[in-house]
């Protein structure tokens, strides 16, 4: 298979896993289109051409959002991809506020490529909350929000400067937006 046809085959596969999922937005998108957008947002911000992070970043929340077992990501798309993903996979079994705590520590031993799938993973769910949020939100609950994933951040800094800079832009935006 070429490069595009495995991303394409990755998000075939992930829009299969997240046919019945949602966003918390408002409009309740469909969930794939978050997958998608980090690819994306790998790809145009940051000029990532490597096909193995391009997609973990699609598949990068199948393991924990659905019913994907490593063992098919495994036989699907190999080792390499599955544990990319696997480094950004929240354990759902844990406690929401522990969860996040761990990817504040988790951080900065994730590889190169795993800081670039969370950095875009971030900002775009950054984004969302902050143009799109879900209607139970408050503008203080979207604050902490901003500042925990500024917590995670930090331990990702020195990985891509251009999605650092369009992130720090959006944090800016966020804390104009949300403290006015």
């Amino acid at each position: 298979m070429s490069t595009s046809t495995d991303i394409l085959a990755a998000i075939h596969f992930a829009s299969g896993k997240h046919r019945t999922g949602r966003r918390k937005n408002k409009a309740k998108t469909p969930y794939i289109n978050h997958p998608i957008a980090v690819a994306h947002h790998l790809a145009t911000v940051a000029g990532v051409s490597d096909s193995a992070t391009l997609i973990a970043a699609v598949l990068h929340d199948t393991i924990e959002d659905t019913e994907t077992t490593r063992e098919e990501l495994d036989a699907t798309f190999g080792v390499e991809i599955r544990q990319l993903v696997e480094e950004v996979t929240d354990d759902k079994e844990l406690d929401k506020e522990v969860r996040k705590q761990r990817q504040i520590e988790h951080a900065p031993e994730l590889s190169y490529r795993a800081k670039l799938i969370k950095l875009a993973d971030l900002t775009c769910n950054l984004t969302d909350v902050l143009d799109d949020h879900p209607s139970s939100w408050s503008n203080e609950r979207r604050m902490e929000y901003l500042e925990w994933t500024e917590q995670v951040i930090a331990g990702c800094r020195r990985t891509n400067e251009k999605l650092e800079q369009d992130y720090d832009r959006l944090v800016a935006r966020g804390r104009k937006l949300l403290s006015g």
